[in-house]
């Protein structure tokens, strides 16, 4: 199977009718996976100071806007909403996209937006069990007649979800780096893994704990699809890419470098040895991920030049 080439497109400072007319431009260019992220305010944090749209409801635009990529949002933060109704909501995308959508879930991270708006955000081993507890929830709903559980954060009583996906098996991705329990839960309830923003040399360490993770579990490692989110920092000339590395350095601070170590920084002409390396290192699928502004000629020379090299 070819390497898969997705879009991660973060739906913030641009206005509705840009962002839909970007899809529409990636779709008609056969990307194979477009998604977007969950967050009340903008990524990295800037106080909620950026125009930025809510989550699901923007897939709905994005499934009715498309008709060729898989859709989903990398990844939903459990936190934010009842599992039944992440479920519910998951179901009717997949109706909307004609049975193109993926759910990903995660435990969350950006704690200044959530208590901004009121949520708790307890520590990381805490959001942790609620993924558990939600994503068992979950694939109850998308795959029984009906779904109990009884859990410490998350409860449902004989539940069920009618209309059911379109899919058979509506796939689940989880998305973390976390070692110890992340890669776990994704062994124990996931279709696909994602990470974000880190070198091709962790994500084959990260990829041969996972494999661990499954032998534990007793599920075959091939299983599992596993997919990065790269930044999207490309310049067309290398004096471009200077100017982008210190943006990138702006934008993210003390965790600059982490996010540099997964990032698209360089030219077209560099991207596609880049992107190779994580296929190597076990990646089914690599998303370019965009934060407005960007570079347009550099994201046409993406979809132009740099995308046909790779398939």
């Amino acid at each position: 199977m070819s390497l898969a080439l997705g879009v991660h497109v973060g739906q913030q400072n641009m206005s509705m009718g840009e962002m839909r007319s970007l899809w529409r431009k990636l779709d008609a260019a056969k990307v194979d996976w477009i998604s977007t992220w969950d967050h009340f305010y903008e990524a990295p944090p800037a106080g909620g100071t950026i125009d930025h749209f809510e989550a699901m409801t923007t897939l709905g635009a994005l499934a009715a806007d498309t008709s060729h990529a898989r859709l989903g949002c990398l990844v939903f933060y459990v936190g934010y909403r009842n599992p039944a109704s992440i479920a519910k909501a998951a179901a009717t995308l997949d109706h909307i996209s004609g049975g193109r959508f993926e759910l990903g879930l995660g435990a969350g991270w950006h704690e200044q937006e959530a208590k901004a708006y009121g949520y708790d955000f307890p520590g990381i081993g805490v959001r942790l069990d609620m993924l558990d507890e939600a994503a068992t929830i979950i694939r109850g709903l998308l795959t029984k007649e009906r779904t109990t559980f009884h859990g410490k954060h998350y409860q449902v009583e004989n539940a069920s979800n009618v209309p059911a996906p379109l899919q058979d098996r509506l796939p689940i991705w989880i998305g973390g780096l976390g070692e110890k329990k992340t890669l776990r839960l994704v062994a124990k309830h996931a279709d696909g893994w994602n990470a974000a923003y880190t070198s091709a040399e962790h994500f084959s360490h990260l990829s041969k704990v996972l494999d661990q993770w499954c032998e534990k579990e007793d599920r075959d490692p091939a299983t599992l699809k596993r997919s990065i989110n790269l930044a999207f920092n490309m310049g067309t000339t290398e004096a471009e890419v200077t100017k982008e590395r210190e943006n990138l350095a702006a934008a993210w601070g003390p965790v600059a470098k982490r996010i540099e170590s997964g990032a698209l920084l360089c030219t077209p002409s560099q991207a596609v040895d880049r992107i190779k390396e994580y296929e190597a290192a076990g990646a089914d699928m690599v998303n370019i991920a965009l934060r407005a502004p960007w570079h347009q000629e550099a994201l046409d020379a993406y979809i132009e030049e740099v995308m046909p090299a790779l398939r």
